[in-house]
């Protein structure tokens, strides 16, 4: 089976992963940690590989979602911090100490729940405060944080290791950004000092925050996610003198060619109807692949490095395409739906306007049977 043409796949350029966190530590202070966040499967690029590829070029910590991800990161590697974003579920507690895991702590019942867990294993675990300045989602309230600090920092079992919060529109409202930020500066000001404020990391800003980063602040590490796989936040934003190379590209086959007469619907539900005598190619892959109904008569894909429109509602597992204008399509040629051919280029931005989603979904989506093809070499 090993030797079976591929049907569809991503490409994974690691090299570009690798140039993309140099520049990003080249653009900020010398101080600032880089904390990777690699959760959801590395945003679809597989975990594995690109965590690997981090640890070889730089990253200081990583961020995953639960203890399940953080676990995997540690099979990895053991010599980088791990912070779990999200809330720790009674019973995960153990896998926290066994593989060495940062938890998020977010109310006074997590704060007893994780010591009286550490305090068992006669261990210490390591923990980061949550700041909630208007996300609504985890942190303690800004106005309560000063007394949950406390607390955490008098838990006898608990290494109290970091602080955040977490921006909720960086990337399309300026003003609340810089609300949030400020709070979250006036906050840190009320709390206890750390035990340790050697490696203490004070963490705001994910990709679309560097936009605003301060290098004269308190914050010393940032939360890169986005930026890292090749995507700016926002197409004007000042982060685009960085130039990030795209990491993730996605590709199929033509299956096969052929011609329709005038009239003739295409597709389920005859969503599109021919104008006139069309040539069409049938790609090989769909939304069991990761491209979306909602791309139907919307989106584009690359053949002999020319667009070519979407027909119709996307298949499962086949998509029409109209190639009318290219009178050398063959079964087999390659079809991008993201990335380069050819000089022409279909980013994951523009994908995802197609599809109704924002670019992360679209990394995310794609799905499990499409293999991915990872290239290493430097270049």
């Amino acid at each position: 089976m090993s030797t079976l043409p591929h049907r569809c796949w991503a490409e994974i350029d690691l090299a570009a992963l690798e140039r993309n966190l140099g520049k990003i530590r080249t653009a900020l202070p010398p101080r600032v940690r880089y904390v990777a966040v690699v959760k959801a499967d590395a945003y679809g690029h597989g975990l594995a590989q690109t965590v690997a590829r981090l640890m070889q070029c730089g990253a200081d910590c990583f961020a995953v979602a639960n203890v399940r991800e953080g676990a995997d990161v540690r099979e990895i590697g053991s010599g980088w911090p791990v912070l779990v974003l999200g809330a720790i579920l009674p019973g995960e507690e153990p896998a926290l100490i066994e593989y060495d895991l940062m938890a998020t702590v977010s109310t006074p019942e997590e704060v007893e729940r994780l010591n009286a867990a550490a305090q068992a294993a006669e261990q210490r675990l390591s923990v980061h405060l949550k700041i909630d300045t208007g996300m609504g989602r985890l942190g303690v309230w800004y106005r309560d944080a000063a007394d949950l600090a406390r607390m955490l920092a008098a838990a006898p079992h608990l290494d109290w290791r970091g602080v955040f919060t977490h921006f909720s529109c960086a990337d399309s409202d300026a003003a609340y950004t810089a609300h949030q930020r400020q709070l979250f500066l006036e906050t840190l000001r009320e709390l206890p000092a750390p035990a340790n404020p050697s490696g203490f990391l004070i963490h705001a800003d994910n990709s679309a925050g560097l936009e605003s980063f301060a290098a004269d602040s308190p914050i010393n590490a940032v939360r890169v996610g986005l930026l890292q796989f090749g995507l700016l936040p926002y197409p004007d934003s000042l982060l685009s003198r960085l130039r990030p190379d795209p990491v993730l590209s996605f590709h199929t086959r033509v299956g096969l060619v052929k011609t329709l007469p005038a009239g003739t619907g295409v597709g389920y539900g005859r969503t599109h109807t021919l104008p006139r005598e069309t040539r069409v190619a049938i790609l090989t892959a769909g939304y069991g692949d990761g491209l979306p109904t909602a791309a139907s008569n919307r989106a584009q894909v690359l053949l002999h490095g020319q667009r070519c429109p979407v027909l119709g509602r996307v298949s499962m597992d086949q998509t029409i395409v109209d190639i009318s204008a290219l009178p050398n399509v063959a079964v087999g040629d390659v079809a991008t739906m993201i990335g380069e051919q050819d000089g022409q280029h279909i980013g994951v931005a523009e994908f995802s306007r197609w599809c109704d989603t924002i670019p992360w979904e679209t990394f995310c989506s794609i799905t499990q049977r499409v293999p991915r093809i990872y290239k290493t070499t430097r270049r």
